[in-house]
């Protein structure tokens, strides 16, 4: 779907940046509702980063939305790679907001857990008080001061533990070290609501759509992730119980301590996020993780 970048069509078009990640991708091979046709130029067609030409593109038509994806994610290379998070997860984001605003475009832009320390014991609310860890958290917490302060037609949504059959992520980690070890060493201590990548670009279609069809649609910070909630352990376990069922690689998984498996970035203990405001705004009423998962492992594993 990322073809169409230098034409024009009659539908009404919809700008996704970062189309070449694990939700940008999903957005691709998304069910679109009829008149609306996702457009998601490469790195090479358009760097976000480059504040001429995202106003170039922002400008080049009257987009009937623009859906933000692109992200530093790389957790704890953000830590040396300062500039270039602050430049991808803060600025872009900032720039974005203006510009949209300044052609009346509505902007979705997607955020994280890593916002948060960790260190509340239920789920993370929309209104509860930010407090980033390390470098991509705040570099992304900056993101969404730009977007919210830039564009009031904005929903910024925060999400967590994204999976999928694309790129590197947790799942695909965990299937290729089942085929090379035989055991694996899990964090247990750190818990969670693992996000399908597929689920939540579903979210931000509806969103969108919402947006260009009601000039009244609501505005603000959501949360999205797949229901109910574990550890990354758990998650593991789950991936080689299903994995085995379809006939792929299973190991045993140890629980270790995040004292067992240090990493230069800290990770919130908790980044359990409530789906409440997306339910009640949008309707959008997050599966459990565990069913989505099964989706993901079912596609990797072998026919």
């Amino acid at each position: 779907m990322a073809s169409g970048w230098g034409s024009w069509a009659e539908t009404m078009d919809v700008l996704i940046l970062g189309g070449a990640g694990q939700v940008g991708l999903e957005l691709q091979r998304a069910a679109w509702p009829e008149g609306l046709h996702p457009i998601a130029p490469t790195r090479a067609e358009l760097d976000v980063t480059d504040a001429r030409a995202l106003a170039r593109a922002v400008a080049a038509r009257p987009w009937a939305a623009v859906i933000n994806v692109a992200a530093y994610t790389a957790v704890d290379k953000a830590e040396s790679d300062v500039d270039a998070a602050w430049r991808l997860n803060a600025l872009a984001p900032a720039i974005l907001a203006y510009e949209t605003a300044k052609a009346g475009i509505p902007v979705v832009h997607v955020s994280t857990d890593y916002v948060f320390d960790g260190s509340k014991a239920g789920a993370y609310e929309v209104g509860d008080p930010v407090a980033p860890l390390g470098v991509y958290g705040a570099s992304k917490e900056g993101g969404e001061q730009g977007v919210r302060t830039g564009n009031p037609r904005h929903a910024i949504v925060r999400t967590a533990w994204v999976v999928s059959p694309f790129r590197a992520n947790f799942v695909k980690t965990m299937l290729r070290l089942a085929g090379e070890r035989p055991s694996l060493r899990v964090v247990d201590d750190q818990h969670g609501s693992p996000t399908v990548a597929g689920d939540l670009a579903r979210a931000l279609v509806t969103m969108v759509e919402r947006f260009v069809r009601d000039p009244a649609a609501p505005v603000g910070t959501y949360h999205f992730a797949n229901a109910g909630h574990t550890t990354w352990c758990g998650l593991a376990r789950a991936v080689m119980r299903l994995s085995a069922e379809q006939g792929g690689p299973s190991v045993p998984v140890e629980p270790i301590g995040t004292v067992d498996y240090p990493t230069p970035a800290r990770r919130p203990a908790n980044s359990r996020l409530a789906t409440g405001r997306i339910e009640q705004d949008f309707g959008i009423v997050p599966r459990p993780w565990h069913d989505a998962v099964q989706d993901v492992v079912a596609e990797l594993s072998p026919d």
